[in-house]
């Protein structure tokens, strides 16, 4: 269905993830920005573990090869079709031959490209997602080059293209508000909410202190395995040595430079650094959208708060599940 014509770096396909191999070593990947995904799923239909292409590296560009719906969520990245503009969190039907080139983001770092019935890879491990350090899974257990042809999955034979393309819904950045409690971000900042984790009590107030009030950096060094942070240096009551042990997407550990690390959706399944919190699971795709340079700040929060988060954000899912079915069912003028 389509042709990739460009060569920029780590564009995968992913789909949710790879849930229930941790115990084996085997890392989740899956989407960074897994509600971007989501609502491209539910804006064409597709099932909830459809998988599209993550896009973190611009500008890139696509042919499509055949007739298909697709919807562009995540990053708004000036996007075309031919020459005419692609709203962001919009659904549109593209024809065999139509380019689509995605621009660097005005906003955000990662696109996702949904294609009508998902993007139609091989199942390794219960899921489609790339998973770059073991090189499985996705599109040959790498990211996608320049001359790489994907198709779409079958789409349901009760359903038709104009059923999806041609509308589009609010970005859940505008829509999911974290709570009067969480201070507002600043310019090119994003807040996340954090429950303190196990070594938690063992640094010093000052290290405490500055982990919730100072801004970090998003260093070049940062990937889908992890964002390595910048700030002042956090340091502990006393030193601390610790074996490995199993950690998940989101926990923020501190290595013995003092400079916290939040591990991502390709991190390795187990670490040995303490672990001074996590960031909520409600929150793990705000962290997608934040760009090397930008900043991070920390709200502290707690488990029944990060609980009615995760409620909140299952109910913007199944109100736009509910919209869209309005949407299709909707009559339509004769064309």
């Amino acid at each position: 269905m389509i042709e990739v014509l460009s060569n920029a770096a780590l564009a995968t396909v992913q789909d949710q993830g790879r849930e229930g191999y941790l115990r084996y070593g085997v890392g989740t990947s899956g989407a960074m920005d897994r509600i971007a995904l989501a609502v491209g799923n539910l804006l064409l239909g597709n099932d909830s573990g459809a998988a599209g292409i993550e896009i973190p590296m611009f500008p890139f560009r696509v042919r499509f090869t055949a007739d298909v719906a697709f919807a562009l969520t995540g990053a708004d990245c000036a996007a075309r079709l031919n020459d005419r503009p692609v709203l962001p969190w919009w659904t549109l039907q593209a024809r065999e031959g139509d380019v689509l080139t995605l621009g660097v983001p005005t906003a955000g770092a990662r696109c996702y490209l949904s294609l009508a019935g998902g993007v139609d890879v091989p199942v390794v491990l219960g899921s489609r997602s790339t998973q770059l350090r073991g090189e499985f899974g996705g599109h040959d257990g790498r990211a996608l080059q320049k001359g790489d042809v994907l198709r779409a999955a079958q789409s349901a034979p009760d359903t038709k293209p104009a059923d999806y393309a041609g509308f589009g819904v609010t970005a859940p950045a505008r829509t999911l508000l974290q709570g009067a409690a969480t201070p507002a971000a600043g310019p090119n900042e994003t807040v996340v909410r954090v429950l303190p984790a196990a070594e938690y009590d063992a640094y010093d107030d000052a290290s405490v202190q500055t982990f919730w009030r100072e801004s970090w950096k998003v260093t070049p060094q940062s990937d889908r395995y992890g964002f390595r942070l910048a700030g002042a240096a956090l340091k502990s009551r006393q030193p601390l040595e610790m074996r490995s042990h199993g950690i998940v997407p989101g926990v923020i550990q501190v290595p013995p430079s003092g400079q916290p690390i939040i591990q991502l959706r390709d991190a390795q399944p187990t670490g040995g650094y303490p672990k001074i919190g996590t960031v909520i699971e409600a929150d793990l795709w705000r962290l997608a959208q934040a760009r090397i340079g930008s900043t991070i700040r920390f709200a502290k929060t707690n488990y029944q708060e990060a609980l009615d988060a995760e409620d909140e954000l299952q109910w913007y899912l199944n109100k736009l599940r509910q919209l869209i079915g309005l949407h299709r069912s909707a009559p339509r003028l004769p064309t």
